[in-house]
């Protein structure tokens, strides 16, 4: 659109909506801070920073100041208000600020409710640029000035850049704000950054590190000492921790003397603007690195440059000198976090500074405030634990206590684990006698950091054993988390110096009602900064509950108040079957509202575990997650996989070439799996159908690789070629597969067999696997691969083949009938209570599967039978039925098709194709958004007929096609209620949400969740629940039995929502629509308009 047009357009849209320009509460802002100001006989209190620690004295301050005697006002340099530093490399998650936010939501004006709601008069953008302490005044960059009684430096500080010729260069960053990750983004964008390199290998450069990997760029770490995290780890930890570092792709180089920024010119000097393309060392015999853009990261420097034009004492190497009380030099000011100079350091964590923050706040409001606080000793900071526990770039990293002793210390005795396969490193630290722990280090296993922590601080009792401290929880085989410390005043979350009585009070105060996740944290503080702490607060959450007489809940959603074994047992013991033989008869009986994306799956599992009928028919599609309701894994892009099974890795010569036939006709990308079998990936849904029929033709079933179900069995190939095989791995696993072969469970199942104890088809790390003896099988359960490996545990030695299968039909139905949703059988085996004698969950299997002590194999054995005997090939079952085949058509409206290519660019990939890379969110072609109203208010619409009321399936979606755009139109027949949006979800710009599941939230609010990443949006006006993304929607009627939509023109809706103006490709071209009959209606449209310009 030209540029003349777009003018225009913002002028009418300002003057129909002035609010929507925030310069109404404006206003409102203003008359309120008048009125502060008009409170003279109260105290000023200036904070000069608006950052973590300062933000957190104002609300120490706040709830110490009960009679109101004092206001606030607060500089802020940057475009919001104070949000989360700490946790800055998870912006990259959300692109959204407001997830950072330390108080609420931003508004459009970088504000948050807080300050208005507790008289805090808050100054955006505007940096202070000079402190009077004579006549007590602060000025700011925009000319205010403000009187103070009380004045508290909280700068913090600022990335110290090393004197390096070529700093000045573009491409050159530090990593401190929000904003100089955008300007990092938007460099990469705009100059294809493909290697960064990043000055420093501290805390804060390896966040920076993660940041630049986070950008999908080639990240190297450069760090002047020979080790990373000098200050925290030694040589060991270094090798632990570069090698999980490297693991991930980055590069490290330490030991590296950096010599100068390069531009892209080979000039090396400090004047030079060539953008910066290489690292120069004074290494010998190093090369340049070639790097598109730089990010130092080397330290920190506080900002005290206010207070060095003033009498303020400021240290020799930086900060303001404090006391005790975080008193400066001068009365009525005071300074805190990074910027206080206490006793010759400067403290650069975060929970010191709240430490700070909260002295300070005692005392300006005893001294300054008049307040009694019944104090028995004067608040005082003298120092801090540095012991912290973090997680960078996925690794476990802490260290506690005296970690790094003086090397003429000649108290100290060291015990080292060093697992450099495992990639765990640990040193505990004890004193000559071995009866005090001073302190350690923990790379790669630190799940045990708050035990250590308090035995080393606190002075804790060591175990006859010293020793036996120092293997990780992993080589230990403990599958309970690390058991939680019930004084209350054990610290628990060190960011914010809050103990367990502190959260256990908290708890209290909101009651069992109240004391939800959320509530905890917010008000008790506890896993609000760095979040390491959360899953300690949950459990602290759970146990004080308990005490309370209630529980943490675990129900299955907002529409049923029972756990899915609770809901599973209300089903299959119901007296009358009938009546709960469909979603919407369980939630009639034993729950309530519209069901959701969480439920609706969870009780089609459910259904299909106990009834075990077609998935697809009546109404069941509707229940089914992304996957089922397709009978196929959906990719990127929208298309689809198709994946045969293939028992025990059994295949003949005919089914491989139609697999190969099949291959090519679709030109599906084929390739062959871990599991041994083949999938193939890039089939439209519509072409489904077809492509099924031609495997079935060969005997190929359904692999349900989309399911909650078996997968695979894997085998070796056993005594029948083998020379060490002892059984037919293969005929066993081939029986195994095809019995349990589309049962479906809570989560996914895996198995193998192995023929001999060389285990080669590694069953022990399946849910369940057999490996052969020469008198049987070994039957191993409940072990998995994946992000938390587990070893399988042994239930039975040196069984035949039909026991196998009577204790694995007891097993897996067990599992199925109690297993909470999408939890696989490790965590739940893990869970199971104790044998009788103990021995652990495994000791209570075998009195249940073995011995039946509870009495209910003939059940589990009946039940399991009966999924057996009606069992049927899902595709089949489509493939032969008009009317199931009918569910895959693309479009209900019209047989044209958009093929796959039409939506994504497909690129080549050594000789066969691919779906383009999707890129990071925030980026081009993603989080679409139109304009914020109605982009269609001013066109002429007209309902147009988009099939009849048959033609859509209750309760589901369903895409139609109109001119060049995909819309979903949405039957939500348990509400009687019809919708029609867009079919591209703006996250990816996948053309999915007609496969979305339908529901409600608690408060009735009509949702679609999209089938890839589960963003969910009001069905009603289009708007995003859980984020800042949107629709357009199109109202909807039904006259007769027709389905009316009213819609502008095919050309204006393709303008905006056309399938080829949306397409994913490598590189995207703005939309030109200069001299277009669109271009003409829209101008007209703004000629009409009456615009008045103030």
């Amino acid at each position: 659109m030209k540029a003349s047009a777009l003018s225009l357009l913002f002028i009418a849209q300002l003057a129909a909506d002035v609010d929507s320009f925030g310069i109404k509460s404006l206003f409102t802002r203003n008359t309120q801070l008048r009125a502060t100001n008009d409170e003279s006989d109260k105290k000023r209190v200036v904070v000069i920073g608006n950052g973590m620690v300062g933000q957190r004295f104002m609300e120490n301050l706040i709830d110490l100041d009960t009679d109101k005697k004092c206001v606030i006002s607060t500089f802020c340099e940057e475009p919001r208000a104070a949000y989360n530093r700490v946790k800055l490399t998870s912006y990259f998650e959300t692109r959204n600020p407001s997830a950072l936010s330390m108080t609420s939501e931003f508004d459009n004006e970088g504000r948050t409710p807080w300050y208005e709601e507790n008289n805090v008069e808050l100054l955006l953008n505007d940096k202070v640029v000079s402190v009077d302490t004579k006549s007590k005044t602060v000025t700011g960059a925009s000319g205010k000035i403000i009187d103070y009684d009380v004045a508290v430096f909280a700068t913090g500080s600022y990335p110290f850049v090393p004197p390096i010729p070529g700093k000045q260069r573009p491409g050159v960053f530090v990593y401190r704000t929000i904003e100089d990750l955008e300007a990092m983004l938007a460099y990469v964008k705009e100059n294809n950054v493909k290697s960064a390199a990043v000055i420093g290998g501290g805390l804060l450069g390896l966040e920076a590190a993660k940041a630049v990997a986070d950008m999908k760029v080639e990240s190297h770490i450069i760090e002047f000492a020979p080790i990373l995290m000098c200050r925290q780890i030694d040589q060991g930890g270094h090798d632990a921790l570069v090698g999980k570092i490297e693991e991930m792709g980055l590069k490290v180089h330490c030991g590296a003397r950096t010599e100068s920024f390069v531009g892209e010119n080979g000039s090396t000097d400090m004047e030079d603007m060539s953008p910066v393309s290489a690292l120069r060392f004074s290494n010998e015999g190093w090369d340049d690195l070639d790097v598109q853009m730089v990010v130092v990261s080397a330290g920190i420097k506080p900002r005290d440059e206010l207070a060095r034009d003033t009498d303020i004492a400021v240290g020799e190497r930086g900060g303001i000198v404090v006391d005790e009380q975080l008193k400066t030099s001068v009365d009525g000011t005071y300074a805190i976090g990074e910027i206080a100079l206490y006793n010759n350091f400067i403290y650069g964590l975060i929970a010191p500074g709240y430490d700070m923050a909260g002295v300070c706040s005692k005392i300006i409001a005893q001294e300054e405030l008049g307040y009694d606080l019944g104090l028995e000793e004067t608040p005082a900071f003298t120092g801090a634990d540095l012991s912290t526990k973090l997680k960078l770039l996925g690794c476990d990293v802490a260290s506690f206590g005296e970690n790094q002793p003086n090397p003429d210390d000649a108290d100290v005795s060291n015990l080292v684990w060093n697992d450099p396969i495992g990639g765990i490193y640990r040193k505990l630290i004890f004193n000559k006698a071995g009866t005090r722990l001073r302190g350690g280090i923990l790379v790669g296993d630190a799940s045990d950091y708050s035990k250590l922590h308090k035995v080393a601080v606190q002075g804790g009792e060591l175990p006859e054993n010293p020793a036996m401290l120092l293997a990780p929880s992993s080589a230990r085989g403990d599958v309970e988390e690390e058991e939680l410390s019930e004084d209350p005043n054990t610290q628990v979350c060190s960011c914010n110096d809050v103990t367990r009585g502190q959260i256990a009070d908290t708890i209290k105060e909101l009651g069992v009602d109240g004391a939800t996740l959320k509530e905890v944290k917010t008000c008790s503080k506890a896993g609000t900064g760095c979040g390491g702490c959360e899953p300690d607060v949950k459990t602290i959450l759970k146990q004080e509950l308990e005490k309370l007489g209630g529980s943490l809940s675990n129900h299955l959603c907002e529409h049923f108040s029972y756990s899915r074994p609770e809901l599973m047992a209300l089903v299959r013991t119901d007296a009358d079957p009938t009546s709960v033989d469909s979603f919407e008869k369980i939630l009639h009986k034993h729950g309530h509202g519209d069901g959701c994306e969480i439920c609706k799956p969870a009780v089609g599992s459910i259904l299909a575990s106990l009834n075990n009928g077609i998935i697809l028919d009546d109404g069941r599609d509707a229940l089914q997650d992304t996957n089922d309701r397709s009978l196929a894994n959906m990719q990127r892009g929208g298309s689809y996989s198709v994946v045969p099974r293939v028992p025990g890795g059994e295949i003949t010569p005919e089914q491989l070439v139609q697999m190969g036939k099949t291959a090519k006709k679709y030109n599906l990308y084929s390739k062959i799996t871990g599991a041994q079998r083949i999938d193939f990936f890039g089939a439209s849904k519509y072409q489904l159908p077809d492509i099924w029929e031609e495997l079935g033709s060969v005997g190929l079933e359904s692999g349900h690789a989309y399911g909650k179900a078996l997968r695979t069995v894997k085998s070796c190939v056993g005594s029948t070629w083998c020379r060490y095989g002892v059984q037919d791995s293969v005929g066993f696993a081939i029986r195994v597969e095809n019995r349990y072969k589309g049962v479906r469970s809570p989560h996914k199942m895996k198995s193998a067999v192995s023929g001999c104890v060389r285990e080669c088809a590694e069953a022990q790390g399946k849910d369940f696997g057999m490996i052969a003896t020469e008198n049987g099988y070994n039957l191993y359960v409940g072990g998995n691969g994946g992000v938390n490996p587990v070893h399988a545990q042994l239930l039975a030695t040196d069984i035949d083949e039909d026991t196998v299968i009577k204790y694995l039909d007891r097993y897996i139905m067990y599992y199925i009938l109690t297993a909470d949703r999408l939890e696989r059988t490790a965590p739940w085996q893990a869970k199971l209570p104790s044998g009788k004698n103990g021995g652990g969950p495994i000791e209570h299997l075998k009195e249940v599967i073995i011995e039946d002590s509870l009495g209910i194999c003939d059940e589990l054995d009946r039940r399991m039978q009966y999924l057996v005997d009606t069992y049927h090939d899902e595709w089949a079952e489509v493939v032969k039925d008009p009317a199931r085949r009918a569910k895959f058509k693309q479009f209900v409206n019209t047989d044209e098709v958009q093929t796959r290519e039409e939506m994504i660019e497909f690129i080549d990939q050594r000789g066969q194709v691919r779906p383009t890379n999707w890129l990071p969110d925030g980026q081009p072609q993603t989080n679409w958004k139109p304009d914020t109203t109605d982009v269609f208010s001013r066109s002429e619409k007209s309902w147009v007929s988009v099939g009849k009321t048959s033609d859509f399936a209750p309760n589901v979606g369903s895409a139609i096609l109109y001119g060049d755009s995909q819309l979903a139109v949405f039957n939500n027949a348990q509400r009687g209620e019809w919708y029609c949006t867009q079919n591209m979800c703006p996250h990816k710009q996948a053309f999915v949400l007609s496969q979305g599941i339908i529901g409600g939230t608690a408060d009735g609010i009509a949702k679609v969740a999209c089938p890839l990443h589960k963003k969910q949006f009001d069905l009603a006006d289009g708007k995003g629940l859980d984020s800042d993304l949107s629709l357009i929607t199109f109202a909807v009627k039904i006259e007769g039995d027709e389905v009316m939509v009213e819609l502008p023109s095919t050309e204006e809706v393709d303008a905006i929502l056309g399938t080829k103006g949306l397409r994913v490709q490598s590189s995207c071209s703005e939309l030109d629509i200069s001299g277009t009959e669109l271009e003409k209606e829209i101008l007209n449209g703004v000629r009409n308009t009456t615009v008045t310009v103030i």
